[in-house]
């Protein structure tokens, strides 16, 4: 990479923090009603669109989250990196034909995680207040994400627990396919069986 196509992914990423600068200056409770509703929103679109895999990897990343944990730090930084890597190589040479797909999949995979994690947390609090259903762990995750708007350090923290809780809930959804859905139909026996 030359100086100019250096100088260009650094301008290029220069660009994208003036809104993060922008979005520090609101005010906190403007910032938290925005992150409200915006969460209220991709939450709403994710669970619509994809049913029963959301509702599923909600399910999954609720009932074992140091699993899902372990699974969506890598993936995480896996799917982030591509992203950025997207953004920085859209300015160079090589152009749109790789950075773009790049992008694209971290813009199309990390909202929708997040929403997955935001209410598997609404989902978690929710139940130790005494309600397990959906509905009310939406309400619950949107009210906690808002809460998280009143401080930028919050904001990350909160948004970084939901993207890898659920990102690690759906990788776990996606691979666990691949496997024999119920126990009894595996052509091995478990091996406290044998």
């Amino acid at each position: 990479m030359d100086g100019g196509t250096a100088l260009g992914s650094v301008v290029a990423l220069a660009g994208y923090s003036s809104y993060l600068e922008a979005y520090r200056s609101l005010g906190p409770l403007v910032r938290a009603g925005v992150q409200f509703a915006g969460t209220l929103l991709a939450a709403m679109v994710v669970l619509g669109l994809v049913q029963s895999y959301g509702t599923r990897a909600v399910a999954k990343s609720r009932r074992s989250p140091v699993i899902s944990m372990c699974i969506g730090i890598p993936s995480l930084l896996v799917v982030g990196g591509l992203a950025s890597t997207g953004l920085v190589i859209s300015d160079s040479s090589i152009g749109v034909f790789f950075g773009i797909p790049l992008v694209v999949l971290g813009a199309t995979t990390l909202p929708a995680a997040t929403a997955i994690g935001v209410v598997a947390i609404g989902r978690t609090v929710a139940s130790r207040l005494g309600d397990d259903r959906l509905v009310v762990g939406l309400l619950v995750g949107v009210v906690c994400s808002g809460l998280a708007g009143l401080s930028v350090p919050a904001t990350v923290a909160f948004a970084g627990l939901a993207a890898t809780l659920g990102l690690g809930g759906s990788v776990r959804i996606l691979f666990a396919g691949a496997g024999t859905a119920r126990p009894d139909e595996r052509t091995v026996p478990p091996a406290n069986k044998i």
